[in-house]
C-alpha cells in the first residue's frame, strides 16, 4: 500500500494535500466566493486559510481521509448530485452509482445513504490512497481497485456492467469520460448509463458544449461556459446560485423527482453566485 495521501480540489478549486489525516500543503484558490460555503459554513471569502480550516473541519467532523470515516449520512444539501443519486437508488430507478471517494477511489454503491455520506460532503479527489477500514465497510468487491484506490470512472462502469448492473449512474468531471461512456453504452444494448457531471469550473467552451451533448445532469459550479451553454440550449434548470441542468429527458426526470421528494425548490430572485465565474 502506498503512503496515506489524498489530493483534493476543494473550495474555490484550491488544491489541498492531506497526509496521515493532516493538511500538509495548500494552494491558491481560483474562486473568491461560493454561495454554498457562505450559506453552510459562513465563509465570506475563500482564502488558503479558509480552505485549510474547512478541510480540517471535515476531517474532525466526519473523519474525512481517516480510518474513522463516517460513510452513511442523511441528506446534506437538499438538492445536489449525491442527493439526487440517493433518491434514484431509493426509488429503484438506478441499480447502482459509480462514484469517487477518498480511501477507496472509484466504487460501486447501491446504498442511498452511503452515496450521500461518501460523495455529499467531499470535494473532487484527484488522487487518493487505500484506507483499509473504509474499503472493508464498502466491501472490497465493490471497489475498483482495493490495492491502490484507483480513480477511473470508465473502468468503474465496466466493472458495474460485469457485476450485472443494468441501470448505472456515474459521476464524471471530464467531457472525455462522458463521451467514452456514451460509446460503452452503445456497445451494450441492454445497459443504460446515466452521466452526472460535477466539478466543471474552468472548463473550456468547447468542452462545455460537448458535455451538454453527452451528460444527463450537469452542475453549474462556478463555470462560466456551462452556465452560458445551459442558457443557450434552453434545457431544464433547477436552482439559481449553483444551477443544476437536466440535459437529457432522463436527467430532467431525475431532477424533478428529487425536487418533488423535498417538496419543491424555493425560487430566489436575487440569488448570489460564485465569484469570479471561471
Amino acid at each position: 500500500m502506498k503512503e496515506d495521501e489524498h489530493l483534493i480540489e476543494a473550495l474555490g478549486k484550491t488544491r489541498i494535500l492531506v497526509r496521515n489525516g493532516k493538511v500538509v500543503e495548500i494552494g491558491e484558490p481560483k474562486i473568491d466566493y461560493c454561495p454554498l460555503f457562505d450559506k453552510y459554513r459562513g465563509i465570506k471569502e475563500i482564502t488558503p486559510e479558509a480552505a485549510k480550516e474547512n478541510i480540517e473541519f471535515r476531517i474532525k467532523d466526519f473523519g474525512m481521509c481517516t480510518p474513522q470515516r463516517i460513510l452513511k449520512m442523511k441528506d446534506f444539501l437538499s438538492f445536489g448530485v449525491s442527493e439526487t443519486l440517493g433518491t434514484l437508488l431509493q426509488d429503484n430507478i438506478i441499480d447502482c452509482a459509480v462514484i469517487v471517494s477518498e480511501g477507496c477511489g472509484t466504487v460501486i454503491i447501491t446504498d442511498p445513504e452511503m452515496v450521500q455520506g461518501m460523495a455529499g460532503r467531499i470535494s473532487a479527489f484527484l488522487s487518493t490512497s487505500p484506507i483499509k477500514e473504509i474499503i472493508d465497510k464498502i466491501g472490497p468487491k465493490n471497489v475498483l481497485n482495493a490495492e491502490n484506490a484507483e480513480i477511473d470512472q470508465i473502468k468503474g462502469v465496466l466493472k458495474a456492467i460485469k457485476m450485472g448492473y443494468k441501470n448505472i449512474a456515474v459521476s464524471v468531471i471530464s467531457t472525455q469520460d462522458a463521451k467514452k461512456l456514451r460509446e460503452i453504452e452503445k456497445e451494450h444494448k441492454d445497459i443504460n448509463i446515466y452521466i452526472f457531471a460535477a466539478h466543471v469550473s474552468e472548463m473550456s467552451k468547447k468542452d462545455a458544449e460537448s458535455l451538454f451533448d453527452s451528460a444527463d445532469v450537469i452542475t453549474g459550479c462556478a463555470s462560466k461556459y456551462i452556465r452560458e451553454v445551459g442558457e443557450k440550449r434552453n434545457v431544464f434548470k433547477a436552482g439559481a446560485s449553483i444551477p443544476i441542468y437536466g440535459v437529457s429527458e432522463a436527467g430532467e426526470k431525475f431532477l424533478k423527482r428529487r425536487i418533488e421528494k423535498i417538496g419543491g425548490l424555493k425560487q430566489k430572485k436575487d440569488a448570489k453566485i460564485p465569484k469570479p465565474l471561471i
